[in-house]
């Protein structure tokens, strides 16, 4: 099948939804999902309309152009067809890219989760700096950034912190911060102004309803414990801390940050839901991790997706090659730059592959 052909096939079966949605009364049950086609598709449809109307204008000047005498309205439409003939190739890969296979998750809300690796307090700081960066990312975006958790080690830096970040198509944006991040810096404590190299790992998970994947209550194993701060203090004096425990796969997620037994439950069972929601995904999507563990990385300094140097005021995206002397603004959730580039370069490949 030719590439006309199939668009030709696309605005036929979207004319046909269009059709069908006029009667409501006659898909029942189907309309939600008929809808959600039809919507799906608009955005597709919409570009080859304007890919067709740039095709037959062109054709339409070139008829033109042989019978024109006119000497300065024959310049001005080779001027047309010359803007025409660069505008075709573009709409053609706007298309091919709105044509790739979506992920599933990619319009979901997400579970972000930073921890510390090698480098001690150094790591851990550098954990507390990322997870602000998140944060402001989030709020610049306008989406609903919620703490779910934070281990400090009571000098500022963070053990583990964890989020749930709800907006449209949170994963989509985030789902490539996943990995190794690797910082070089001099520590406040170095008094003798050497560079250290330190790491903390970042998982960003779709977060998953409870349509999405099925906890039966049977394979759960729940604890309750009293909270506990840095050091070991009492953050209250109730049994409120919750370890929930996945028999079947031993996945663990405790959370202890809520006063309420009940508010601790339900945070947990958002994690957990997540991560199994994630652990499922990964197992079917061959293109994916086999594994979360694969997908962050063990914390090493060696594995790394993206390098953040203080003294040069460089990041370094080490999967693209992109580099930016911006550290200060990344710093403060500017990271448009990196996400962008890292979601065409997926959708590069992924033409590539198609195209083989």
């Amino acid at each position: 099948m030719s590439f006309t052909q199939k668009l030709d096939g696309i605005v036929t079966k979207f004319a046909e939804l269009e059709k069908k949605l006029l009667d409501p009364s006659a898909l029942g049950q189907n309309f939600a999902k008929v809808s959600k086609e039809h919507s799906d598709m608009a955005e597709v449809v919409a570009l080859i309309n304007e890919y067709k109307k740039a095709q037959k204008e062109i054709a339409d000047i070139n008829e033109m152009l042989p019978i024109t005498t006119d000497k300065d309205m024959k310049d001005m439409m080779e001027a047309e067809a010359f803007d025409l003939s660069k505008k075709i190739p573009e709409l053609e890969q706007e298309i091919k890219i709105a044509l790739l296979p979506k992920d599933s998750a990619d319009e979901k809300s997400a579970i972000l989760e930073v921890r510390a690796g090698t480098g001690g307090e150094e790591a851990a700081l550098f954990a507390q700096r990322l997870f602000a960066m998140y944060q402001r990312y989030a709020e610049k975006r306008r989406w609903k950034f919620e703490i779910l958790s934070i281990s400090d080690t009571g000098l500022g830096g963070y053990k583990e912190a964890s989020a749930s970040i709800n907006g449209k198509g949170v994963f989509a944006k985030l789902k490539f911060e996943s990995g190794t991040h690797r910082v070089q810096r001099v520590p406040e404590t170095e008094n003798q102004g050497r560079v250290h190299t330190s790491a903390a790992t970042v998982a960003v998970l779709p977060e998953a309803e409870e349509v999405d994947i099925k906890i039966e209550e049977k394979d759960l194993r729940i604890d309750v414990f009293r909270s506990s701060g840095p050091g070991g203090q009492s953050v209250n004096t109730t049994d409120s801390a919750v370890r929930i425990t996945h028999v079947p796969t031993g996945v663990v997620v405790s959370m202890q940050d809520e006063k309420s037994q009940i508010k601790n439950r339900e945070k947990a069972m958002k994690v957990l839901r997540s991560r199994l929601y994630e652990a499922e995904r990964e197992r079917i999507d061959k293109e994916r991790s086999a594994s979360r563990k694969e997908q962050v990385g063990s914390g090493d300094r060696s594995e790394r997706i993206r390098t953040y140097n203080f003294p040069q005021s460089r990041v370094t995206d080490h999967r693209i090659n992109l580099t930016s002397y911006r550290i200060d603004d990344i710093m403060i959730g500017e990271l448009d730059e990196f996400i962008d580039a890292l979601i065409a370069d997926d959708q590069a490949k992924k033409l590539s592959s198609n195209e083989e």
